[in-house]
């Protein structure tokens, strides 16, 4: 677990080693997974060994560490709110990069006798590493940086929702609507993953992220 500075504790996941373990009297480097919006940490390891980039890369001789950021289900805690208060949702991504990502990152150094990390970011984790590579922070713990679909800029974007999000905070949003929160969680994702309702959770996709040029459908 780690506690950031504004009172977030956050759960963090870790594959030491691969299956065989055939690096074990070897230094294994830190290589840290930071996931996508609405997911958390397991949606790196949802496929086979053979699928998930984090058993391949724990096999390939790293050391796995993945986050979760503050409000998925393994990172619900706080050190004195909760999630049914409404201020415990008044952040936005701005908060993920000035304290999560500090917070997580600095963890896995120092729990790994001070080696620089490689950082994998999916989607927000992208995002939320080069808000701070644009202020020149965290460069001191950072080896190398892999960026999955990343995201800088949002003005090219055609989804009406998208560009609506950015201006409406999380806590407002749940004001408006009278949510509490969206739990997006780990049998949902698997359930979906069949294929059941894959056309539906495709529309809904394409209304949030914009629809492909040519086959909106395909």
């Amino acid at each position: 677990m780690v506690t950031t500075e504004d009172g977030y504790i956050l759960s963090l996941k870790r594959i030491p080693h691969g299956v065989s373990n055939s690096t074990k009297n070897t230094t294994r480097i830190p290589v840290l997974l930071f996931h996508g919006l609405m997911v958390d940490s397991v949606s790196w390891v949802l496929g086979t060994p053979k699928q998930s980039l984090g058993f391949i890369l724990a096999d390939g001789g790293f050391d796995v560490w993945f986050a979760n950021t503050r409000g998925t289900n393994s990172s619900r805690n706080h050190t004195s709110l909760t999630p049914d208060d409404p201020e415990y949702w008044n952040w936005t991504w701005d908060q993920l990069a000035a304290y999560d990502l500090p917070a997580v990152l600095q963890h896995v150094y120092d729990h790994t006798g001070g080696q620089k990390v490689h950082y994998i970011g999916h989607s927000l984790g992208t995002l939320i590493i080069l808000a701070a590579f644009s202020e020149h922070r965290l460069l001191h713990l950072v080896r190398s940086t892999v960026l999955l679909c990343p995201i800088a800029y949002l003005y090219k974007t055609k989804s009406k929702l998208t560009r609506l999000a950015t201006q409406i905070l999380l806590a407002e949003v749940k004001k408006l609507f009278i949510i509490l929160v969206l739990i997006i969680n780990t049998t949902c994702i698997i359930y979906m993953a069949n294929g059941l309702f894959s056309l539906v959770c495709l529309a809904q996709a394409f209304h949030f992220l914009g629809y492909r040029e040519f086959n909106p459908v395909g």
